[in-house]
């Protein structure tokens, strides 16, 4: 596994090795046993959304199933995905920034967040290289494995943006601290808009490119995959946000199970 899961697991696995070093436990065990003890009493400081994500990533881990009893843990909701109007008013908002950089780096964000569902790190990381415009198609790399297909007004902004880029970034070109958690957002907060338009937040967007996916009945697995998600369970949030889809995690599992 790649990338940002590869990195969650391998920090979920340093706490439970210091959960149980205190516990006097030789070495972790990914019993079902010791994995509840360990995300009810060993990260009661923690949010109940991240308290259920180190309980998934480790029951993958162990190739186990939910127990038939387990603590519930509340998720967290995803940000509502942008309606069609709110799109196309930051489009115009991008389009209108008084700078070319800031224009440029405004229509990447929309093309690499909503059209390509990228994570605020993955999206300050692209460079044109990353693009990849074969046969009227319009795809972008991420990291080293995952391949993203792009559509519609995005794709076009895309490749137009990965030609003027070359080896460079496609977003905020030139030198910056592309690791600050917030680097993103600061630059959304900054565009030059009308009071009463809709802000572009990366978390927006990538809620946006989901639940479209959601909505237009993109198997589950390929969904999964191109968003860069490991469990299908993390569906749910963004599922709560599209009528029709699976309400649960039980039936998210069906219906990746069915497919």
């Amino acid at each position: 596994m790649e990338g940002a899961p590869a990195q969650r697991d391998a920090s979920v696995w340093r706490c439970l090795e210091r959960f149980c070093d205190h516990q006097g436990i030789a070495s972790p065990r990914l019993c079902p046993e010791v994995v509840e003890a360990f995300v009810v009493s060993g990260l009661a400081a923690r949010t109940d959304p991240t308290r259920g994500t180190y309980r998934s990533a480790l029951r993958r881990m162990a190739g186990a199933g939910r127990p038939v009893l387990a603590t519930s843990f509340r998720g967290s909701p995803a940000k509502a995905p942008y309606s069609t109007e709110e799109r196309a008013e930051l489009l115009s908002v991008a389009a209108s920034q008084p700078s070319t950089w800031r224009r440029a780096s405004a229509l990447a964000c929309l093309a690499l967040g909503i059209g390509a569902g990228l994570r605020p790190g993955e999206l300050a990381s692209a460079v044109g290289d990353d693009v990849i415009t074969e046969r009227r198609r319009v795809n972008v790399r991420v990291g080293a494995g995952r391949v993203v297909p792009v559509t519609g007004v995005y794709a076009n902004i895309l490749a137009r943006r990965a030609k003027e880029a070359g080896h460079g970034h496609l977003f905020c070109p030139g030198g910056a601290d592309r690791h600050y958690k917030n680097f993103v957002n600061n630059f959304c907060y900054g565009l030059v808009a009308d009071p009463s338009a809709p802000r572009l937040s990366s978390g927006r967007a990538r809620s946006s490119f989901i639940c479209d996916h959601l909505a237009a009945g993109t198997p589950l697995r390929v969904l999964l995959y191109i968003a860069g998600i490991a469990e299908v369970e993390s569906l749910l949030r963004y599922a709560r946000h599209v009528p029709g889809a699976p309400g649960s995690k039980a039936g998210l599992r069906r219906r990746l199970k069915s497919e």
